[in-house]
């Protein structure tokens, strides 16, 4: 396969929207989650993002990186005022729904009622589910950092419940993500069912890799 060649110069004389479409999607596939939060005085949002961050096991913490910008950010906000949030992945019976969600809602408008998918709580959450999600989990924020190179935050929760089908957890735990049907995104726009290739053993110096 030929590849052409960028420099920054190439990239940065690109035209906007090329230059967005061309970056988003350099990094390989991402994962996607729809993140539900609700106000002091129960306003739900609900809104699509593909920048979620694996940051440790144990605590179990995740990580979302959100762009506050010149618009409100309604997510931002309610996490900071309530300290809770959930991630819900996106499946292909919702992916169109859950895209719809980047559009800028007024903030006393709930996305799911705009979008038709369905707010669920639980005790230790204050904040909603989607229920049409098949893999879900909810968190607490434990830090917030300002990013300054490009006026970013980075929110770190620790997983408080999680939500997995039964039949999609193994037995050493891992979770089978293509049989729960969980979507994955290219770019800001392209989603993707996921097929395996192989799961191999925990790489040794002396012995090669086995699927297991």
């Amino acid at each position: 396969m030929d590849l052409k060649y960028f420099n920054l110069d190439n990239i940065e004389s690109m035209e906007k929207n090329y230059r967005i479409a061309f970056i988003n999607s350099l990094g390989g596939f991402k994962s996607i989650a729809l993140i539900g939060t609700s106000d002091n005085q129960g306003q739900n949002n609900l809104a699509i993002f593909s920048s979620v961050l694996h940051l440790g096991s144990s605590p179990p913490f995740y990580g979302v990186i959100i762009r506050p910008g010149l618009v409100e950010r309604h997510t931002l906000g309610n996490i900071i005022e309530t300290g809770f949030y959930t991630m819900n992945h996106i499946n292909e019976d919702i992916y169109k729904q859950a895209h719809q969600t980047g559009a800028r809602y007024p903030k006393n408008v709930s996305e799911f009622d705009k979008i038709g998918l369905t707010p669920e709580y639980h005790s230790l959450i204050k904040a909603p589910y989607v229920k049409e999600s098949n893999v879900k989990f909810g968190l607490q924020l434990v830090e917030k950092i300002d990013i300054k190179i490009n006026n970013t935050v980075l929110l770190i929760g620790k997983v408080i419940e999680a939500f997995i089908p039964e039949n999609c957890i193994l037995e050493d735990g891992f979770i089978d993500l293509e049989q729960a049907k969980s979507l994955t995104l290219s770019g800001l726009d392209s989603y993707h069912k996921t097929k395996k290739v192989g799961r191999l053993s925990y790489p040794k110096i002396y012995e090669p890799p086995v699927e297991i």
